[in-house]
């Protein structure tokens, strides 16, 4: 049977920093606020001519260097994004061409946060079918262009990035188990009000920006990633006992602490990165993980648990062997 793992990681994170801070100076906000409830400290911002296939294409250089592969050993590449560069053509063909990886498959899909998780689900299928050998899964987001600098309720959270695994074909279980779940009924919770086919003209004016509940996303969300991730070692036959680390969606201290909590994982076994990048959307899961396999505290056989909640609302995990 063939299985998949991932061989590889890598991140990319814009120069900008933007710390607490910087953002009391504008808008009435406190550093104090701010990490008391959602345990940012600093964020990083894209230049205002900079992109999200820009920060997808170092991602994934490092990516390839840390796995050990080049250009031409990638057969497929998938991207999840809610901030494409253009409409079309997708973000993942901008960053195939401009890698010189060979024509191949290359697509990309919008789950928001979760989109990471999405990506690298698909990529598992297409390997374990056999269609293809090696892909490159990017999570990437230029959020900060999304935002409304004006409301404090939502320009503290968002970070941009990318981050990128290298996934492929092996013989020894990599990726154990992906469970995947969406319910549009929670659409007005969470969303960015304009689209291609919906008021395209008014993106990017002051009218445009991201629409968040927070309060009831929290609830929501603490659930959601409690029941999924018991489901998904449920599902595997893993106790959490087995569990060396949880990577979570790093949208929130209290949700991670809380999802934790459901677990009975102590916090020492999380992977935390909000204080530094604050909720990067797609790019939070392999942001975290490229930062825990380089500081050394993810090891190969370690077993780890991804998951993530983004709009829509849509949520996903993924249990593997590292």
């Amino acid at each position: 049977m063939t299985y998949s793992r991932i061989s590889g990681t890598g991140r990319y994170l814009p120069e900008q920093v933007l710390t607490n801070f910087d953002l009391e100076k504008m808008v009435d906000t406190t550093d104090e606020w701010i990490r008391t409830r959602t345990g940012v400290e600093r964020r990083h911002c894209v230049a205002p001519d900079q992109t999200t296939s820009d920060m997808c294409v170092e991602a994934a250089k490092l990516a390839m260097e840390s796995a050990g592969i080049g250009p031409q050993d990638i057969d497929m590449v998938i991207v999840g994004t809610t901030s494409p560069d253009l409409i079309f053509p997708n973000v993942a063909t901008l960053v195939q061409h401009r890698l010189g990886i060979p024509a191949c498959i290359a697509f990309s899909l919008e789950a928001a946060c979760t989109g990471f998780i999405y990506a690298l689900t698909t990529a598992d299928k297409f390997i374990k079918a056999g269609e293809v050998k090696r892909a490159l899964v990017i999570g990437a987001e230029c959020i900060t262009k999304l935002i409304d600098w004006k409301d404090r309720n939502t320009c503290v959270l968002f970070g941009d990035g990318a981050g990128a695994v290298i996934v492929e074909a092996s013989d020894e279980p990599g990726i154990i188990a992906c469970h995947l779940g969406a319910d549009g009924q929670y659409k007005d919770l969470l969303y960015y009000p304009y689209g291609a086919s919906k008021g395209l003209a008014k993106a990017g004016t002051d009218e445009a920006a991201i629409m968040m509940s927070g309060k009831d996303v929290f609830k929501v969300a603490v659930s959601t990633l409690g029941n999924i991730a018991s489901e998904t070692l449920a599902a595997a036959g893993v106790a959490q006992e087995e569990l060396d680390w949880l990577v979570p969606h790093q949208a929130n201290i209290r949700i991670i602490q809380a999802t934790a909590k459901r677990l009975n994982l102590p916090m020492e076994k999380v992977v935390l990165t909000v204080q530094d990048h604050g909720n990067t959307s797609a790019a939070s899961v392999p942001l975290a993980l490229d930062v825990a396999v380089r500081d050394g505290r993810i090891k190969r056989d370690q077993m780890i648990l991804m998951e993530a909640f983004g709009g829509g609302f849509t949520w996903g995990s993924v249990l593997m062997r590292f």
